[in-house]
């Protein structure tokens, strides 16, 4: 259906350009407490968040339902399942990431952690969910505009770096493990429930390795609840409910149009110059979008010969 279709490309567009623009409030809020402290404040922020919001929308689907129908979000299993391997993905991903952006430059993590549109279709030849030739040549022409886009300098390996690949597999399995569930749970719900392991996991690792602080906190409350509610809440969400029904690997690519616009927001919002070599990196990563939302011509139905003429 064509209401479909506009949720499976224009959600994860939505997502990638708060993702994107994020960039500044995380950066902010870095100067001001450590990791742990702001991703467990962030995750309570998006769980409470998405807690009220899923409550609105349950409301609002009995009342059109006027009471005919209980509205199906799946079994309890399901959603807890679901909501803890998706949470710690996502929260073991997210401090992978962070961890590596202290010995490792911001754009060639971004590069790394991109890389997720390769392993999407590369592990989904093992879950038997086989990408089109076209997508193949998004992912390449989306990895070359990444190149550009994110890596200045030389390129050579730290370990911040192997800390980001391995958040960039975690990304993975979190975009994988969404397509698995939201084919069985409400997206919505999964998201709540995804927040609340990422607060409960990323507190405790807080309350271990952190000395956390309410003068830090209230330093950067504005950063941290436009990350909350934006970033993480909304964000994540768009991601989950386009995800149903729709290709991995094609949402990846999608996804990753994050560094597209963060690289617009540093120059837009901080004054950042954009070089030829970022303009060039934008126009390939956009390229590679158009190119996998082309339709693949095996699929297309074939019309018989008497109907040509």
């Amino acid at each position: 259906m064509k209401v479909d279709r506009i949720r499976q490309n224009v959600f994860p567009i939505l997502a990638a350009l708060i993702w994107g623009t994020a960039f500044v409030a995380q950066s902010v809020a870095a100067d001001h407490v450590e990791p742990f402290t702001f991703t467990a404040a962030r995750s309570a922020v998006a769980f409470l968040f998405l807690l009220v919001l899923y409550q609105v929308f349950r409301f609002l689907r009995q009342r059109d339902l006027r009471g005919e129908a209980q509205v199906r979000t799946g079994s309890k299993r399901d959603l807890a399942v679901g909501g803890i391997c998706c949470g710690v993905a996502l929260t073991v991903a997210t401090n992978l990431q962070q961890m590596g952006l202290e010995t490792t430059s911001s754009g060639k993590a971004g590069f790394i952690t991109a890389l997720y549109i390769v392993i999407v279709p590369v592990a989904g030849i093992f879950l038997h969910k086989k990408a089109p030739r076209a997508i193949w040549l998004s992912v390449a022409l989306a990895v070359v505009g990444l190149y550009l886009l994110c890596v200045q300098g030389s390129f050579s390996i730290t370990e911040g770096d192997l800390y980001v690949l391995l958040c960039s597999f975690c990304f993975a399995a979190h975009i994988l493990a969404i397509d698995y569930f939201t084919q069985k749970v409400d997206g919505v719900a999964l998201s709540c429930v995804q927040f609340f392991v990422m607060t409960v996991l990323s507190a405790a690792a807080m309350l271990a390795t952190e000395s956390p602080n309410w003068g830090g906190l209230l330093g950067c409350i504005g950063p941290i609840l436009y990350v909350g509610i934006f970033s993480s809440g909304v964000g994540y969400t768009l991601q989950i409910l386009a995800q149903k029904d729709s290709d991995p690997t094609v949402v990846s690519l999608l996804l990753s149009l994050e560094a597209v616009f963060a690289t617009i927001a540093g120059a837009v919002i901080l004054g950042d110059r954009m070089s030829g070599r970022e303009y060039f990196g934008c126009i390939l990563m956009l390229a590679a979008v158009v190119l996998a939302q082309l339709p693949d011509r095996k699929s297309r139905p074939r019309v018989p010969a008497a109907e040509k003429a």
